[in-house]
């Protein structure tokens, strides 16, 4: 069971391409997420939709994407083409990231004509004379996701997706040619780390290492949203804190000489689909200049890493998480640790 997911801007031919390539792909289906998009419209609040710019801004939405494709391919097997544009690599993260730990790999490609013919595309287009918003408004939608595709072109998605340049192809020759590589392994499945879904509550533990200016060094995860604490789920029979060093020392490449200090344990709460669970935060201490230029990231896991003051970690974390490191920060103030339910403290 595979995916080939064909991203690209409005008016790329992402649609018309897919449907040549499952006549091309054996045992291959159709997916099309914008489906999910128009059931949530009849499904969520009008209040709920006017709070965001873009279904794909809804969390829902992305969950279901991941379920529905699984659910697919766990019905029909084989290959599950898929048009989408994603051009927020957040996005990318949690619907690669949430198809790899139901082990399914994902190819990711990208059409990518030239911006000219992308608006010749645009202005052509037919749009349905019964659509609510008017033809002036479905194009300029186009339009204006123009530049949001420029600038991913320029940051990650040139790096992480198969380029197609389709300005002097039809889309059953895009097909023709996506097809020869996926199967001659031109493309191969995204390199993103499979962590399974848990399945009850789990023991995660996480450390906090610093500079000589105190900020915490983070990691950004390719996985799923947002930035973290270097760590991991602690495995059956392990020690938390030793858990701790271990994925410090797997993820970073920094072996701990010593079993670092409790600062927090939160409870988090259980929030479908996630199960929740306790999370450990220890205190790895300082890190000095030389240890910190030795920092080695595992490509499939993380992306970056840096440290961050409390004031920029607000804008980097999600709001969980911080709440954990803030007041991770005032037990090691304190010298004490503190007990959290939900990221409050309790006691």
């Amino acid at each position: 069971m595979t995916v080939v997911w064909i991203n690209g801007a409005f008016g790329a031919g992402k649609t018309t391409t897919a449907r040549e390539l499952i006549e091309l792909i054996p045992n291959s289906t159709l997916f099309d997420p914008e489906v999910i998009g128009g059931g949530l419209t009849q499904l969520l609040p009008a209040k709920r939709l006017a709070e965001v710019g873009d279904f794909q801004d809804l969390p829902i939405w992305r969950r279901l994407v991941v379920d529905t494709a699984a659910a697919l391919l766990a019905e029909l097997g084989g290959t599950l083409v898929v048009p989408m544009t994603l051009l927020r690599q957040e996005y990318r993260d949690e619907i690669f990231g949430g198809l790899a730990a139901r082990r399914i790999p994902v190819h990711h490609l990208l059409l990518a004509p030239a911006e000219t013919i992308l608006r010749e595309r645009i202005a052509g287009r037919e749009i349905p004379p019964d659509l609510p918003d008017g033809e002036i408004r479905q194009r300029q939608w186009a339009y204006d996701h123009i530049e949001p595709y420029r600038a991913a072109l320029a940051s990650w998605l040139t790096a992480d997706a198969h380029l197609v340049d389709t300005s002097a192809l039809t889309p059953y020759a895009t097909a023709v040619r996506i097809a020869d590589a996926v199967g001659s392994g031109a493309v191969p499945p995204c390199d993103i780390v499979q962590t399974p879904e848990p399945t009850a509550e789990t023991l995660a533990a996480g450390v906090l290492l610093f500079d000589e200016h105190d900020r915490v060094l983070l990691v950004d995860p390719t996985y799923k949203p947002g930035w973290e604490f270097p760590g991991g789920v602690v495995e059956r029979g392990e020690a938390p804190a030793r858990a701790g060093m271990r994925e410090v020392a797997e993820e970073i490449g920094i072996r701990l000489r010593e079993v670092p200090r409790l600062l927090v344990v939160d409870w988090e709460r259980p929030v479908p689909p996630g199960f929740g669970g306790l999370r450990l935060l220890f205190d790895g201490g300082r890190l000095e200049s030389g240890e910190a230029s030795r920092v080695v990231l595992p490509g499939p896991e993380l992306r970056a890493w840096r440290f961050a003051t409390e004031q920029e970690a607000a804008g980097m974390l999600p709001p969980v998480r911080y709440e954990r490191l803030r007041w991770a920060l005032r037990a090691r103030e304190r010298g004490t640790a503190l007990y959290l339910e939900a990221g409050v403290p309790v006691g």
